[in-house]
């Protein structure tokens, strides 16, 4: 049994999807390939969604909203992940990346073992069910462009905007400036984004 849950955030709706014993799913309402991420997992797991949660849902929902008010950019939740070993060794790579920093396809791949397999790599992090607390959102180009995001490119920059101003290591990156809104991190402030 998965227990599906919505939780409101700054950026949108989020669906949490949790098992008597752990988080396997957590992904924005609106992200385009949701559909196709319940499915699988649905088959991997061998289970049924049902509306409502249980303990670790209401962890989850307070661990986020920890992260998204500030006070805390750290996840402490029991992860299930649904995948082949490469996917589970790139995500679990991406749990080893601190709040406010980055790390390029290239260099993910390298940390796995795997050098040549940055292609492998991206579409592993595409694949990613745990979006925000398996850190996908913290790979960049090797240029240091933000790139591909299942849950958009705003949000990805708005993610990396809030830990490395939360985090004190804000690039010195334009783009990675976070407006004004942002710096005062109020709820109606935040709420901008979805207008």
């Amino acid at each position: 049994m998965v227990y599906i849950s919505d939780i409101e955030t700054p950026l949108g709706c989020m669906i949490a999807g949790v098992t008597d014993s752990a988080l396997c799913l957590l992904e924005f309402k609106d992200r385009p390939m949701l559909p196709v991420q319940k499915e699988r997992l649905a088959r991997r797991l061998g289970a049924d969604f049902v509306q409502g949660g249980n303990d670790i849902s209401s962890l989850v929902e307070r661990q986020l909203g920890a992260y998204f008010a500030g006070s805390s950019l750290q996840f402490n939740l029991p992860l299930s992940f649904t995948g082949t070993a490469f996917q589970q060794a790139v995500w679990n790579e991406l749990l080893t990346i601190p709040p406010g920093e980055t790390r390029s396809y290239a260099a993910q791949a390298a940390a796995i073992g795997k050098p040549q397999a940055v292609r492998a790599v991206a579409r592993a992090n595409g694949d990613n069910m745990l979006a925000i607390v398996v850190p996908c959102h913290r790979i960049i180009g090797s240029d240091g462009s933000l790139t591909g995001y299942g849950g958009g490119l705003p949000r990805k920059q708005w993610l990396l905007s809030h830990e490395q101003w939360r985090h004190g290591t804000l690039f010195d990156d334009p783009i990675l400036q976070p407006s004004t809104d942002e710096q005062h991190a109020t709820d109606e402030q935040h709420a901008t984004f979805r207008q």
